[in-house]
């Protein structure tokens, strides 16, 4: 179901076709003529499409995709491919345009000097926020819609073992905000980065509505294909890259094997205590994502308070040492809760 002009309608029953889409954007004159400049055609070979009496090259249509409102993207991809079953985001034309199976060597000679030249407080998060917004920027350089995050794991709480990752910060293009800390959730074995972590190998699925049950995954709204790839040292894993796009099918060879290098390339964000031996892994089962929620968002206020607490007692402890306290006691918390058993009911979810 996708929410369509105030109202949640199925497109089936709204649109038969990818040109009764178009037809209705561009029933406004300044959308229309927004659309056809971003395309380089004419206005009217927009009203060709959509009355039938001409159909767009593969280009065309991959374009359209990227320059029509986000919240209709994935509605005007299934439309296109009742018409055009074999169109893709991920052909090999695409892949030659866009020149992204390697990592430009620029990038790594900026990378290694952010290294070596940041202070060690700041170096981390350098690194980390240079790297995720590369990653975007080479993966998804038409806006189709992505997100990039890293999922660490949480120190060991029971019995010595990790038993859930942490999304530490994230990239997105629309749908997705740009900044996705504030985002942020716990991961377990419920999710593809959980999967990941666990087995110390990249997990991929290729398409969110063919693949439920086969893997598991945490899906928001947009996301129809997921890849994640651990981040590990010999034979020790400290989390994940975790990459999410609105098309279906879009990682392609080329672009596994760039994910895998930005993910050795992330090693560099980790201290060495912060990678886990194999063993040592045993994540739960966490709740949905939403369900987390109001468990995060006071997080701020917590750490101020835990501050303060710790001062009280004549323990004074910096900013990390509060963060990681508070993350450790939500942590706790969220296994009280009834973890993630799939698609979300309306108990899950607080009856939203």
């Amino acid at each position: 179901m996708h929410k369509l002009f105030g109202g949640k309608v199925s497109y089936v029953e709204k649109f038969h076709t990818w040109r009764d889409l178009l037809g209705i954007l561009i029933q406004d004159v300044h959308e229309k003529q927004r659309i056809a400049q971003a395309l380089g055609v004419n206005a009217i070979t927009l009203s060709r499409w959509v009355g039938k009496s001409s159909t767009p090259r593969p280009i065309h249509l991959r374009h359209l995709m990227t320059v029509i409102p986000p919240q209709y993207r994935s509605t005007m991809l299934d439309l296109i491919r009742q018409e055009f079953p074999t169109f893709s985001f991920a052909d090999e034309e695409t892949m030659k345009e866009d020149d992204q199976d390697e990592i430009p060597s620029e990038f790594y000679a900026r990378i290694f000097n952010a290294y070596s030249a940041t202070p060690v407080l700041q170096r981390s998060w350098s690194v980390m926020s240079l790297t995720l917004q590369q990653i975007l920027g080479q993966l998804d350089p038409l806006q189709v819609g992505m997100a990039v995050t890293i999922a660490q794991c949480m120190p060991p709480s029971i019995d010595g073992k990790v038993c859930s990752l942490r999304e530490r910060t994230g990239y997105g293009t629309p749908p997705w905000g740009i900044n996705l800390e504030s985002y942020a959730v716990f991961l377990g074995a419920e999710s593809l980065a959980g999967y990941a972590v666990s087995s110390c190998h990249p997990r991929i699925i290729q398409n969110s509505e063919e693949q439920q049950g086969v893997l598991p995954a945490h899906w928001v709204q947009w996301e129809r294909s997921a890849a994640a790839y651990p981040i590990f040292r010999s034979d020790r894993v400290a989390g994940c890259l975790l990459v999410s796009c609105t098309q279906p099918d879009y990682f392609t060879p080329a672009r596994q094997k760039l994910i895998q290098q930005y993910s050795e390339l992330l090693v560099l964000v980790f201290e060495a205590h912060e990678f886990y031996a194999m063993n040592d892994i045993n994540l739960h089962v966490l709740p949905y994502y939403r369900l987390q929620a109001k468990y995060l968002a006071n997080f701020r206020q917590r750490v101020s308070d835990v501050m303060m607490e710790e001062l009280r007692k004549g323990h004074a402890i910096d900013l990390r040492q509060a963060e990681l306290l508070v993350w450790q006691q939500v942590e706790q918390e969220l296994w009280q809760l009834p973890p993630y058993t799939g698609k979300p009911d309306d108990e899950e979810l607080g009856n939203e």
